[in-house]
């Protein structure tokens, strides 16, 4: 297997485990009693609401936004255990049965190299992921092609000063980079926080032409997600407006 190419990160440096996990509601939970539903439903929130200790999440929907998907749960964890413990909870309930999981990505948080000591979008000076909380979270998969991995690393974090020039004329665009190598599929899932689809857009369309871009191998597919609380999230996967 070929590494990264990067430094190795410092042995103190504290990296959370990050997992979205996206969740379809099968249509016959919509057409069980309305009781039954109520029920379900509030004992899928008090999950999300008393996660694992350590553990911190985020809800979000995806009704009207994406095909096949209807909810998000963002975990950052400090083990991947907690986070199994998370999911083992959510499908041990009514409303698990009934749930499918189309979409799941792992990483784990640290510093990139290539930002030096600057701290860039929710990671913070430590490595540890921490939300904004802004309403919009658009999150997809990414694979570099390998030629990206034969050029130096002085090379690379050239290119990437580029890229990341370009992404600071959109200040208010949060970036979260979990890094997946080995762990999952792909190599990196990557998330960001904004206040408008529209600003997100522009963003993408204005790092299209960078150097960097060009050794993209997969970013698909991808996620509009709107931030909601676990009641609302549920709410709107069963159609209730």
């Amino acid at each position: 297997m070929s590494g990264t190419g990067e430094p190795p990160p410092t042995e103190d440096e504290p990296r959370d485990c990050i997992k979205y996990t996206f969740f379809h509601l099968r249509p016959e939970w919509r057409r069980r009693p309305v009781e039954v539903r109520r029920a379900g439903r509030a004992a899928f929130v008090r999950v999300l609401e008393s996660p694992p200790e350590g553990l911190l999440l985020r809800t979000y929907s995806l009704v009207g936004t994406k095909a096949g998907v209807d909810m998000l749960v963002w975990a950052i964890s400090p083990t991947l255990e907690a986070i199994q413990e998370l999911q083992a909870r959510l499908l041990g309930t009514p409303l698990g049965g009934f749930l499918d999981i189309p979409y799941s990505y792992l990483g784990v948080a640290r510093r990139s190299e290539y930002l030096g000591e600057h701290a860039h979008g929710g990671e913070g000076t430590t490595g540890r992921r921490r939300p904004f909380d802004l309403p919009y979270l658009f999150v997809y998969p990414f694979v570099k092609r390998r030629e990206w991995y034969a050029l130096s690393f002085e090379e690379r974090r050239r290119v990437m000063g580029e890229h990341f020039r370009v992404g600071h004329r959109f200040p208010r665009v949060q970036i979260h980079t979990g890094y997946s190598f080995g762990i999952d599929d792909a190599e990196f899932i990557l998330a960001f926080e904004g206040d408008s689809p529209a600003e997100f857009m522009d963003l993408v369309e204005a790092l299209r032409p960078s150097e960097a871009s060009r050794y993209t191998q997969l970013e698909t597919p991808i996620f509009t997600a709107l931030r909601a609380s676990p009641a609302r999230m549920l709410e709107l996967a069963e159609g209730i407006p």
